[in-house]
């Protein structure tokens, strides 16, 4: 059977680092196993989903190179799940359910008390046609809940081993509320029996979420899938990160300048046994995956960790693959350019700086005017080349006998007005004689 995953977000905000773990996770998987990627945009929600944030969604998969092969709407196939929940009432598993908020959150408290779990009571089993009408009456419009068989369900699942949730332990689920709207429940079991996916993967937080719906999927007909809950993200300290998600949307993390690959590199390791490495290619993860290496743990995301890789993946990148970025950012100086400066890169925009300091205007740094006049006259005749830096370095050093920082460092100020930089062999060259010899007059 061709596996068949499937990423399901709502289009009322931006997709972040979380969303994207868990997108990235059935990506691999389905490429590993020659599998389809279908992304299905959960939209049941007319109010809050907006085309915007759908528009959103998709380009930000798309520059993170995490395209997908099939793609529908929830919103188109509202008939389909009016059809499954009266096959659901027609057959008792359905059912209509009074209970304000308040009096569900009373009863809650008075189990709590009692020392009981918070479970409903199934009170609404019990109602006869007459209090159902005098509900009805009153205004008021039911909930529907599925009953649940009581009895433990199990499954193997990829992530987590063998995992058995006791549905007595558990509420009825609500698969419509009281305006007639539907609750994730329902109609995601009704699309993935409908799509045929094999494997859902997901965070663990829907552990109990699974138990439920896999009754639900066999009430419906349908072969439960398989399952994979990873444990969650949390912060760099071992905190909640949900708090923080805002602040990482994707589209965020573009604007600032890392790279797709990088964030891929991130998530594809956190909360596994591999180390974190940058890699400059999809497919090095695809090649690597395995639900075996994923940890129970919850995976520490760390920003700062993000801007690590981020450099390390600018670190391998051919000046092919950044070419056009650069002419983009108007700091395309040839390859011999990006070579040198590579390796201090931490963003590309940071390409920008660099150029100017080869391009100038640059402020040179001169603290001994006389080593500077000395270095101006001593400085290879002809076109400079990589080999320039050290015959002028040798001769500077037999003619001042300085050595070491006192007399590399003024050399760089003068040149680039900076202590650091990239190696000044390859950047001599860059600068060219005439710029040289400029600065080094001040």
């Amino acid at each position: 059977m061709t596996t068949k995953v499937r990423f399901a977000p709502s289009p009322t905000g931006k997709l972040h680092v979380g969303n994207i773990r868990t997108a990235l996770t059935n990506v691999l998987h389905a490429r590993q196993t020659g599998g389809i990627f279908l992304l299905r945009i959960d939209d049941t929600d007319l109010e809050r989903s907006t085309k915007a944030f759908e528009d959103g969604i998709r380009a930000d998969l798309q520059w993170l190179g995490l395209g997908w092969d099939e793609s529908f709407n929830q919103s188109d196939r509202f008939d389909k799940y009016d059809a499954a929940a009266a096959r659901l009432k027609e057959m008792g598993l359905l059912y209509p359910a009074y209970e304000t908020g308040d009096e569900l959150d009373r009863k809650r408290k008075i189990q709590r008390a009692q020392g009981k779990p918070p479970v409903y009571d199934r009170a609404a089993l019990d109602l006869t046609e007459a209090q159902k009408a005098a509900y009805e009456a009153e205004g008021r419009k039911p909930h529907w809940r599925f009953k649940l068989s009581g009895n433990p369900v199990t499954w193997t699942d990829l992530v987590r081993g063998e995992t058995t949730i006791d549905t007595a332990s558990l509420s009825d689920p609500i698969l419509i509320r009281e305006d007639g709207s539907y609750l994730y429940t329902l109609p995601s079991v009704v699309d993935d029996i409908d799509a045929g996916i094999t494997t859902i993967i997901r965070g663990e937080d829907h552990v109990t979420n699974s138990g439920a719906q896999i009754e639900i999927f066999e009430a419906l007909g349908g072969k439960a899938p398989e399952f994979g809950h990873k444990a969650l993200l949390v912060g760099a300290d071992g905190g909640k990160l949900s708090k923080r998600l805002g602040t990482l949307a994707i589209s965020d993390l573009r604007e600032e300048g890392i790279e797709p690959l990088a964030i891929l590199s991130l998530l594809a390791k956190l909360g596994t046994s591999d180390p974190i490495e940058p890699v400059t290619d999809l497919q090095q993860l695809v090649d690597s995956f395995s639900f075996g290496k994923f940890s129970r743990a919850p995976a520490r995301f760390d920003p700062a960790e993000l801007q690590r890789v981020n450099a390390g993946v600018l670190h391998q990148l051919d000046y092919a693959a950044v070419k056009d970025r650069l002419a983009a950012l108007g700091a395309d100086d040839g390859e011999a350019f990006w070579h040198a400066i590579q390796p201090n890169l931490e963003k590309l925009t940071d390409a920008t700086d660099w150029h100017r300091l080869i391009a100038g205007p640059v402020d040179p740094v001169i603290e001994d005017a006389d080593y500077a006049k000395q270095a101006a006259a001593h400085l290879p005749q002809g076109e400079l080349t990589s080999a320039s830096w050290g015959e002028w370095t040798a001769t500077l050093k037999a003619e001042t006998g300085r050595k070491g920082k006192d007399l590399f460092l003024p050399l760089r100020l003068a040149l680039t007005g900076q202590r650091h930089g990239p190696d000044m062999s390859e950047l001599l060259p860059l600068i060219g004689r005439e710029r040289v010899l400029r600065r080094l007059q001040g």
